[in-house]
């Protein structure tokens, strides 16, 4: 068995963790580090990706992920629909919450009301 890559902490350079544990360690030590984590932040194109805030913008502009996002987007346009002239007529419906009833709980409701349950005290 192959030993996984480790990558190195951007909070703590000591800290060498795999690559299948990464993002949880940096959340962790992103909690652990608050006063480091003002400083730092991440690249808009891989999360694990965090650089001091000055580093940032030459950071994304070299980003070896930006690509393959950049990419992504283009193969998938967002598909925007635009409301017709049919529904500006009608009133917008309005959403009345109703109360959510298990049946479970309903069967419970309705023992209780047909046969009342006698009350077991300790020593009787």
């Amino acid at each position: 068995m192959e030993p996984e890559a480790l990558e190195i902490c951007p909070y703590n350079p000591h800290h060498r963790i795999p690559l299948s544990r990464f993002q949880y360690h940096l959340a962790s030590c992103r909690r652990k580090n608050p006063k480091k984590a003002k400083k730092m932040a991440s690249c808009k194109y891989n999360a694990c990706h965090v650089v001091p805030i000055k580093e940032l913008e030459e950071h994304e502009a070299a980003c070896v992920n930006r690509s393959s996002v950049e990419e992504e987007d283009n193969l998938s346009p967002l598909k925007v629909g635009l409301p017709s002239s049919e529904q500006k007529d009608d009133p917008p419906q309005t959403f009345v919450p109703q109360k959510l009833v298990c049946e479970s709980d309903t069967r419970e409701s309705e023992r209780e009301e047909t046969s009342p349950q006698k009350i077991l005290r300790p020593g009787e």
